[in-house]
Order: C-alpha cells, then sequence, then structure tokens
C-alpha cells in the first residue's frame, strides 16, 4: 500500500497514554490466564487464539493512514498478551532461564533498533508515517513487552522481590526516567525505557490487585481487576476517539490547556481505579468468613459424607515457606477421596478448582521459594494430565494424587 496520505500512526505520548498503556499490560496478562486456566482452553490453543487476533489486528491497523485510537490500543493489548506468551514459553516450555531470556530479548531489541536506524535514520515514535516505519514500530513493541516481561519475572521471582517491592522499583525506575528526561535525556531514549519499564509495572499493580491477602495483595482477583481495568481502558479510549475525530492526531492535546486537560483525565482514570479497588477490597475484608474458612468447612463436609475423618482429609498443613497452603491441600484431599473411591469423573471436576487457584495465586506463592513452587507445579501438572487423560487410568490418578499430597506434606514447615 503507498504511503502517501498516511499520518501519524501512533498516538501523541501524553499523561493518558502511559495510563492506557499500564492498564492495558495487565488486561493483557489476565485475559490469557482466564482463557487457558478459568475456560479450560490451554495454553497451546490459548496461544494460537491470541496470535490469530494479533494478526488481523495489525492488518487492520495497517490498512488505516491515520492513528485511530481504539484499534490502535487492540494491537497493543494483543502484543501484550502475545509478548507475554513468547516469554512464557522460553521459561515454563524450553526451560530457559529468566537471566538468559532478559539477556536474549534485550540483544533482539537492539537488532530491532539498529536494522530501524539505519533504514530509516530515526527512531523517533512522531515519525510513524510509513508502512515500514511502522512494521519497525509493531515489531520494537513487541519486542519490548517480551523483555519486559522476561526482565520484570526476572525480578520479582528469580531476585525475590515479591509484585509489592516490584511496584515500588518499577515505578521508581520509571520516576528517574521522567527526571532524566525533563534534565536533556533524549526523548527517544527516555521513550523505549519507560516503555519496557511500564510491562512489568502493569503486571505487578494488577498483581498486587488480584493476589490474596495472606500473600500481600488485596484479594480483587483477577475478573473484578480486569473488569476495573477495562472500564478505565474504555473511557479513556473513548475520549481518545472523540479529540482524534474533532482535532486531529498531530493537534490533539498539543497545546497547554489540551496537555491540562489530558492530564486531568489520566489522573482521575487512575484515581478511579485505586479508589473502586480499595474500597472493594475493604467490603471483602469485612466478610465474616475467609475463603480458607470456607475451603475447610466444605472439606470437614465432604469427609463426614465420604466416611472419613477430616484430620484424615486435610494431611497438610498451611505452615511453609511459600505461605498458607491450606487451601490447596483441602482441594487436593477431596480429590484423592474421589480418586480412592474410583470416582474419576467427580475427581476431574474437583481438580479444576485446584489449577484456577493455583494459577492465581502463583505470582504471590512463586517468589517465597520457586524450587518449592515448581515441585508443586510440575506435580500438579501431573495431576491433570492423569484425571484429563482420555480415558483416565485409576493408578496413574492415584500415583499422581498420592505423590502430590506426600509433597504437600514433606513441606510443612520447611
Amino acid at each position: 500500500m503507498s504511503s502517501r496520505g498516511w499520518q501519524s500512526k501512533v498516538p501523541p505520548i501524553t499523561a493518558t497514554f502511559w495510563v492506557i498503556k499500564v492498564l492495558s499490560t495487565t488486561i493483557g496478562e489476565t485475559f490469557a490466564d482466564y482463557l487457558a486456566v478459568n475456560v479450560g482452553l490451554g495454553p497451546a490453543v490459548t496461544d494460537a487464539i491470541m496470535f490469530v487476533l494479533l494478526v488481523i489486528a495489525l492488518v487492520v491497523q495497517f490498512r488505516t493512514r491515520r492513528y485511530t485510537p481504539w484499534i490502535y490500543w487492540l494491537c497493543v493489548v494483543l502484543v501484550s498478551i502475545v509478548g507475554t506468551q513468547l516469554t512464557d514459553f522460553f521459561t515454563d516450555t524450553l526451560g530457559v532461564p529468566l537471566a538468559a531470556s532478559t539477556v536474549t530479548f534485550s540483544i533482539l531489541l537492539a537488532v530491532v533498533f539498529t536494522i530501524w536506524y539505519r533504514q530509516e535514520r530515526t527512531l523517533a515514535i512522531t515519525s510513524i508515517d510509513t508502512p515500514r516505519r511502522e512494521g519497525f514500530y509493531w515489531a520494537a513493541i513487541l519486542t519490548t513487552f517480551a523483555l519486559g516481561t522476561a526482565a520484570g519475572d526476572y525480578a520479582t521471582e528469580t531476585l525475590d522481590l515479591g509484585f509489592r517491592n516490584g511496584a515500588l522499583i518499577f515505578g521508581g525506575l520509571i520516576l528517574a526516567t521522567w527526571i532524566a528526561l525533563r534534565l536533556g535525556a533524549g526523548q527517544v531514549l527516555t521513550f523505549w525505557i519507560a516503555y519496557v519499564l511500564t510491562r512489568p509495572l502493569g503486571a505487578s499493580l494488577g498483581d498486587l490487585l488480584t493476589q490474596d491477602k495472606d500473600l500481600g495483595g488485596l484479594a480483587l482477583g483477577a475478573s473484578v481487576t480486569s473488569l476495573l481495568f477495562m472500564a478505565a481502558i474504555v473511557v479513556l479510549v473513548v475520549r481518545e476517539q472523540v479529540l482524534v475525530n474533532r482535532h486531529g492526531v498531530v493537534e490533539k492535546g498539543s497545546e497547554p490547556r489540551g496537555r491540562s486537560q489530558d492530564l486531568a483525565w489520566a489522573g482521575a482514570a487512575a484515581l478511579a481505579v485505586a479508589t473502586a479497588g480499595l474500597a472493594l477490597s475493604l467490603v471483602q475484608g469485612s466478610s465474616p468468613a475467609t475463603d480458607t474458612q470456607t475451603d475447610v468447612a466444605q472439606d470437614t463436609v465432604t469427609a463426614h459424607a465420604s466416611g472419613v475423618s477430616s484430620t484424615t482429609a486435610r494431611t497438610a498443613h498451611p505452615t511453609t515457606k511459600l505461605g498458607n497452603l491450606n487451601k490447596f491441600a483441602v482441594i487436593v484431599a477431596d480429590v484423592q477421596i474421589k480418586v480412592d473411591k474410583h470416582d474419576l469423573a467427580g475427581a476431574k471436576t474437583r481438580v479444576k478448582d485446584l489449577e484456577v487457584a493455583w494459577d492465581d495465586a502463583e505470582a504471590g506463592l512463586k517468589p517465597r521459594d520457586a524450587t518449592k513452587w515448581h515441585q508443586l507445579d510440575d506435580e500438579i501438572d501431573a495431576v491433570l494430565t492423569a484425571l484429563r487423560a482420555s480415558p483416565p487410568n485409576q493408578t496413574d490418578c492415584a500415583s499422581a494424587v498420592h505423590t502430590l499430597m506426600s509433597t504437600l506434606n514433606k513441606f510443612d514447615g520447611a
């Protein structure tokens, strides 16, 4: 397609840009996890779906001749998902250490920038007005998401910083980047540094909202957090679309009054999300029964109905370096009861609760003891594989569940 008649294909770098960028990062990650685990599509199917959707969205984006907010930000969300999945594939499937992934994606990003600059003699995103430049731009965006995921996971998991410290550290680095810009550092350099850093910042903030309170989070859950963030994104993107239609991408927000209004809208959206999240957390915290208490009560009923004492059913204890594992032990004990009674269909249904709960708690548990977490994760995968075999084998299922329960017991107090 000819580039004649093209206008700038990316948004102005305003406060709204950065707020949407951080919010879209969390949306991308939580939505992919929701499809893979909660819906049950699995990583492979989810990866394929997200890749196809990204290709379609980018085709639409490339066929436009100017910045169209809803198309652009849809591409960013999908790139966020695919970039995260790319890093997860390296780490979980290929077994590449996060440090090696971080170095690899850093080198790859440097290669993209080098080729881009040699071809176009500029890396400024204000000049994304030809198909080739836009191709380089989206290649860089995808690589920054993969790099941000690897670097963020390395800091919070391998270095045991956790998501709370991660949010403070990456937020501080972004602030330092902004100060460097104000002191005269190059706009292009500071933009791309900040763009990489917003990926782990968004993930850390998302984990802070979604993780259970005993893991240091606000216990909103992925669904509520995603809805809050999505609502804020929709409001900001709709406003962007209205302003672009009215003024055009170059004029939008360029005057002082426009910049102050943009800052006010971005600040209001961020404040609304924070206030709503805190309010919902306080409401949930006032509930008379905690999740763990409810699980224990349900397990006791199940155990009595099965003719097994609750003490026998709940053989694992919560005192471990990983934290409170009681709610997982409750589910495993319930699955074990069903398997021992040859109720493999019931065990398969119940083990879904384990898969969802374990995936939701990953960000809070894994940094505490990555070695123990990986061992339990592998054994949970073995239980899932055995129960979801076609057809499942009683001996294999019993062996996998017994191994998992034994490990939980072994970790007691460790």
